[in-house]
């Protein structure tokens, strides 16, 4: 509903030296909206002025006229999730609380302290009020570990799942977070590689999951085959499913099983560019990507872990020398960069290789 209130009513000219001047007076009534027509300006006030405030403010802008309007009061600000919890938790732990929340589709996953895990339940509803489009709070309960890149999560507030729909650079993702890897941080590096690719190139996706490369890639160009493997038999179910959901059944091919084997016995010499985000192992199925390359070459994208004591530098050495050891070699210095904080001092990394 509009509300009337005190106002300065301006010409447009003068618009921006009176808002400052208000501002350092601390006049402007914050809770409703500023409006304006064709050449007024109507800025709404806490109150009427005071003989000597109007004085001053007529003395800077002397176009100026106290008024009355009608004003849109501005939506209200949503409470963080750490003010939701002023008040619930002991003052001395807020600043243990996880800045750091990745959000998949409607779950939103986080790390606790031990100090926090007596309050996590408050900490998940805190969070669930907070962000109106999060349905089911994940505490992670264990690291990434396996073959499969899996980690344990705990419910600790909202719809018991793990199942949500993620949409990104348009496409849609059908995920299980407890069944396949999936990381949201990721979302601009897949559509730095989604615009790489070119029309009528073959791209082959060693380590899929449910299919963010392969997919995206597929929606971008009408006139590409790219070929998805992985061999975590969930993934390879939910990576089917979002073929069918993006509509790329024609375009990207699904292959369940290890990506060695799936190399030798079927892609030798087939790929324009291969892409490598399997960073904790990589590095051991250079031998495998570059058997995939056509034998003109073409281009992997390498992810790595990188940390403090192993460079980037030191990585490059390292693929130069597993390229090599594989009859190929690395045309020119790989473009080398960080994608993302994993760990303190430990970082994610992707070099783009142009192999001959």
């Amino acid at each position: 509903m509009p509300k009337r209130s005190t106002c300065i009513k301006v010409p447009k000219i003068c618009g921006e030296k009176t808002l400052v001047l208000a501002n350092k007076m601390n006049i402007i009534d914050k809770e409703l909206e500023i409006k304006k027509d064709d050449r007024y300006i109507y800025v709404p006030l806490r109150r009427k002025p005071s003989e000597a405030t109007l004085k001053t403010l007529t003395h800077q802008v002397s176009s100026m006229q106290i008024s009355t309007s009608s004003f849109q009061e501005k939506p209200k600000r949503t409470s963080t999730y750490s003010e939701l919890l002023d008040g619930k938790i002991p003052k001395r732990l807020q600043a243990s609380l996880p800045h750091s929340i990745d959000i998949i589709g409607d779950i939103a996953i986080i790390e606790l302290s031990p100090e926090l895990q007596d309050h996590k339940k408050s900490i998940g509803e805190a969070m669930l009020k907070a962000s109106k489009n999060v349905r089911t709070v994940l505490a992670k309960a264990g690291a990434v570990s396996g073959t499969y890149r899996l980690r344990e999560f705990e419910i600790i507030a909202g719809e018991p799942r793990t199942v949500t729909m993620h949409k990104e650079h348009g496409c849609q993702f059908l995920v299980d977070v407890a069944k396949a890897y999936f990381s949201p941080r990721l979302s601009y590096e897949r559509n730095r590689v989604a615009s790489l690719v070119k029309e009528h190139e073959t791209v082959v996706d060693l380590f899929t999951g449910v299919g963010p490369f392969a997919v995206q890639i597929a929606k971008k160009y009408e006139n590409v085959e790219v070929y998805a493997i992985d061999v975590n038999p969930d993934a390879f179910d939910f990576l089917k499913r979002n073929i069918r959901l993006n509509r790329v059944d024609s375009r990207v091919h699904p292959i369940l099983g290890d990506a060695r084997q799936i190399v030798d016995d079927n892609m030798a010499g087939i790929a324009d560019r291969v892409i490598m985000n399997l960073p904790e192992k990589s590095i051991d199925f250079v031998g495998a990507a570059c058997k995939t390359l056509k034998p003109g070459g073409g281009v992997l994208h390498f992810y790595c872990f990188v940390n403090a004591s192993d460079s980037l530098e030191a990585m490059e050495q390292r693929l130069a020398e597993a390229v090599g050891a594989s009859g190929r070699k690395i045309r020119k210095k790989p473009l080398s960069k960080i994608v993302r904080a994993t760990a303190p001092y430990e970082w994610q990394a992707v070099l783009d290789v142009e192999v001959v």
